[in-house]
């Protein structure tokens, strides 16, 4: 475990890497010992130091979703990070892909709550009924990690490795069997790039939502009304490129697009 001390020296890190563009050496190298108990303390210190400068809690995020990805970080479990009020982007204004370190996209079924969200004993069933729509997303992460070298205290001292996200108008959750979804990535040359199924998201997107309520009420936290929840994504990442603009599309959903300068 680390110290006080050394935990706000690590989010210091962080934050200055995300300044300046300039992406640090592993926590797990500089601060030997880091405990996943750690890497979230570290992230709520840089979330707590965010919203006191202004920015809002627009939501939630899950990572590490799909077994592949847990088995490559050698865990059992998702992660999780927050989604800021800066983070939202819009299909209609191009993104300075210099504004960030080494930015990759995701495609993912977000949800918008209607309702807050039980806590520790919340089912796949309750995600549904406070659903008031799914949307298509597209998620912008990015490692203030040099080279994506992370392991999993890495990624969750980053804040799950968010950066942003954009979504489409989306629609009631109501007759739409969301572990069948399809989804596909596209760029404007027309080039596929990746493709995926709603179940490779914890075998239904619904239930990574409900573990993400149970999780984080662990530690007195609430998925609340109005905020959005991105479960993880649906296909693997992809590197962007500036002048190119992305598009995903789901069956039964709708699309969205994200372009960047």
């Amino acid at each position: 475990m680390l110290t006080e001390q050394e935990r706000h020296k690590a989010a210091e890190a962080l934050a200055a890497a995300e300044a300046a563009r300039a992406p640090i050496a592993p926590l797990t190298e500089t601060f030997q010992g880091l405990t996943a108990v750690d890497a979230y303390e570290i992230q709520l210190i840089g979330i707590r130091e965010r919203v006191a400068a202004g920015e809002r809690v627009h939501g939630h995020k899950v990572g590490l979703s799909s077994p592949v990805m847990q088995q490559m970080m050698g865990v059992d479990e998702p992660d999780y990070g927050h989604l800021l009020s800066t983070m939202e982007l819009t299909e209609d204004t191009p993104v300075p892909a210099a504004r960030y370190c080494a930015p990759r996209i995701e495609v993912e079924i977000g949800f918008v709550l209607g309702e807050s969200l039980p806590g520790e004993d919340c089912t796949v069933a309750d995600v549904l009924a406070a659903t008031e729509r799914v949307v298509p997303a597209l998620e912008l992460i990015d490692s203030r990690i040099a080279d994506w070298r992370i392991s999993i205290g890495d990624t969750i001292a980053d804040n799950a490795s968010s950066a942003g996200y954009v979504v489409g108008a989306g629609r009631a959750p109501a007759g739409l069997d969301l572990r069948a979804v399809e989804a596909r990535l596209t760029d404007d040359t027309g080039t596929e790039l990746a493709t995926g199924r709603g179940d490779a998201v914890l075998g239904d997107p619904a239930e990574s939502v409900a573990w993400l309520a149970r999780t984080v009420a662990r530690f007195g936290v609430r998925l609340e009304a109005g905020h959005l929840i991105l479960p993880g994504s649906c296909t693997r990442a992809v590197d962007i490129a500036p002048g190119r603009t992305y598009t995903a599309d789901f069956t039964g959903l709708g699309s969205v697009s994200l372009s960047f300068e």
